[in-house]
């Protein structure tokens, strides 16, 4: 029988989806290889830009597979990794109420995040030749700790937070800004919003936004309700 005219068998192995979480553990591993010289600017952006446009877990591999495996394989479900790490407000690390973490991209456009929204407990951000703006001065928090994770390479992102929360960052910039102005809220149960990350050629900037308080939002909430 001629093999070229044989029926060729289903793969056993069916493509596995990517999840949001795989995808930032990705990110992660290249952003430590870049911090450490494994990578340089360039080929550290187009991986990372191939992980976030990765539809399956067999496009994630192949990026990380020269590198240290310092992170947990793809594969394996972001629950099963924070399982026991829970920080107490109902939620496992990077998860939201639905078990998955937000993720805001841009590559050569913009995302913005504003108005009133309910914010979970980790964001991610990655700017490509982009803008993004996540303005938590209107947002509801589901828990106290809240943190974001930016990414800004040739791009810019920029987190602005109500004046009465605390705001605490830890990043890097590599021919470029990472700054975070810190707060310390008056009161011990405000929200505590993280900021992490680093830019390459770009800038990761978290600020107060002035006139901008929790309480403001939470008094005009009673008000509402009480005049209906």
């Amino acid at each position: 029988m001629d093999l070229e005219k044989q029926p060729q068998e289903p793969s056993a192995t069916p493509a596995i989806r990517a999840s949001d979480a795989d995808r930032d553990r990705i990110a992660d591993i290249l952003r430590e290889a870049l911090a450490e010289g494994r990578l340089d600017t360039e080929e550290h952006a187009e991986r990372v830009d191939a992980a976030y446009r990765a539809k399956t877990v067999a496009e994630l591999e192949p990026l990380v597979r020269d590198l240290p495996a310092t992170r947990q394989a793809p594969g394996v479900p972001a629950a099963a990794q924070a399982h026991g790490q829970g920080h107490g407000y109902g939620y496992g690390p990077g998860e939201t109420a639905d078990g998955r973490a937000e993720s805001l991209v841009a590559v050569f456009s913009s995302n913005t995040r504003r108005g009133r929204w309910r914010i979970g407990p980790r964001t991610t951000a990655f700017s490509l030749f982009g803008n993004i703006e996540i303005d938590l001065t209107e947002a509801t928090f589901s828990q106290r700790l809240t943190t974001i994770n930016a990414t800004s390479v040739f791009g810019n992102v920029e987190v602005r937070v109500p004046e009465n929360i605390s705001l605490r960052g830890n990043g890097t910039g590599v021919f470029g800004n990472f700054e975070v102005v810190t707060l310390e809220a008056d009161d011990p149960e405000a929200p505590v919003v993280v900021v992490n990350g680093y830019s390459v050629f770009g800038n990761v900037e978290a600020r107060p936004k002035r006139g901008k308080r929790i309480a403001d939002l939470l008094h005009d909430k009673l008000r509402k309700h009480l005049e209906h």
